[in-house]
């Protein structure tokens, strides 16, 4: 058989591990996205502050960030593919707990085994999707985020329409869809073994050595620039995620459910945009990408706070659809600077975003009880202005930076 015809039945062998993990990601999103999603309910039940809030997100954010990249150190060097299932145990113990907590520490442990559940998904999954990806890198981690945007989208739907109106004790029906993850991630990992064994054993993106002609300082500073980058799209997202139900209710006295149909237009939209992104990614290169995806929603978060309802909610819908584009060209620029690190920089990365999320939340929470609502949307409309930073990015050999 030849090169080309056994490189095509690889591909077609991993597509289906591809599609899976992108579907497991969006149960796994999903479930995740149900807690700041019924905020407003606990806020009233346990009588919170914005503060408390905040904390709540930073508890689940923190847990889910600090053993991502040891977990992605340890799956680079010791592939588990069945440990995704474990980490999603850990949700469903969270989603019980949240259901059935007594009291505001007890939220937050639960809250706290969510984040871990998804510390342990995260960098195998991603190692798994750059091996599935055939060489479009971009395209399967696109791909692979489409499924996570999708579930966090739909979660403030499912909030609306079942939590709000059945109460707390509801989040325990969405065990069931733990359970199912569970059993598609087993799946995954199998037919991912079974796609290893058609490759010969090697892993289906050829794995190539870390850029022998760039220096460690020079890949620490590109990836420095990236780290900061995402922090100003993550602390951007991290004010919607936490406080854009309480900005709707407060400035514009519509219902919980209306602004948790808000909610699901501003996150809907990072499906497309995501996608939208690594496959654009592939074609002229991940530094234009990221100058256009953070960069680019500066005019359109400068208006946000000074619009009304319908023009805030065309421009959320605007700016986390071009926003959202930015996170498959920043990973795959990092896994590229270092190509045999991906669980490692998966993991490094996607704890950077929980982890920056919560500190982010947080610190809002306080700006809100201090100055306001209103302030946090002030305040992080000039956040995009740090895509300028992409002017520092070095080009990469072999990839299609510029």
């Amino acid at each position: 058989m030849s090169v080309s015809a056994q490189a095509g039945l690889v591909r077609r062998a991993t597509m289906p591990v591809l599609f899976a993990l992108s579907a497991a990601h969006f149960l796994n999103d999903m479930m995740q996205s149900l807690i700041p999603a019924i905020y407003p309910l606990i806020k009233q039940a346990y009588a919170l502050d914005f503060a408390q809030i905040g904390i709540i997100t930073l508890a689940f954010q923190l847990s889910a960030s600090l053993l991502q990249p040891l977990i992605g150190m340890t799956t680079d060097r010791h592939p588990m593919p069945y440990s995704m299932s474990v980490g999603m145990g850990f949700t469903l113990t969270g989603l019980i707990g949240l259901a059935y907590a007594g009291s505001y520490p007890l939220l937050l442990i639960a809250a706290a085994c969510v984040g871990i559940g998804s510390s342990i998904f995260h960098p195998e999954a991603t190692r798994m999707a750059r091996h599935a990806s055939g060489g479009r890198h971009g395209f399967a981690q696109g791909l692979f985020q489409v499924g996570g945007q999708a579930g966090g989208s739909i979660g403030p739907l499912l909030a609306a329409f079942i939590v709000v109106p059945n109460g707390q004790r509801s989040l325990a029906w969405f065990s069931a869809v733990a359970l199912v993850a569970m059993v598609l991630l087993a799946w995954t990992a199998a037919q991912h073994a079974l796609a290893q064994s058609a490759a010969g054993g090697r892993p289906h993106a050829a794995a190539h050595a870390d850029e022998p002609g760039r220096s460690a300082s020079a890949t620490a500073f590109a990836l420095f620039i990236l780290i900061v980058l995402l922090c100003s799209k993550t602390a951007y997202t991290a004010s919607f995620s936490s406080f854009y139900t309480f900005y709707l209710i407060e400035r514009f006295d519509v219902s919980v459910q209306a602004s948790q149909l808000m909610l699901f237009l501003f996150l809907v939209s990072s499906a497309a945009g995501v996608l939208f992104g690594g496959m654009l990614g592939d074609r002229i290169g991940r530094n234009k990408v990221i100058w256009f995806s953070i960069l680019g929603a500066l005019p359109f978060t400068l208006a946000l706070p000074h619009v009304g309802l319908f023009w805030t909610g065309a421009l959320t819908v605007a700016i986390n659809l071009i926003m959202s584009s930015a996170f498959a060209a920043i990973l795959v620029y990092a896994i590229d600077l270092l190509p045999n690190r991906v669980g490692l920089i998966g993991g490094f990365f996607y704890g950077l975003v929980f982890g920056l999320g919560g500190l982010a939340a947080a610190a809002l929470g306080v700006l809100a009880d201090h100055y306001g609502i209103d302030a946090v949307y002030e305040a992080c409309a000039f956040l995009p202005a740090v895509g300028l930073l992409a002017w520092f990015l070095p080009s990469l050999r072999g990839t299609r930076t510029h």
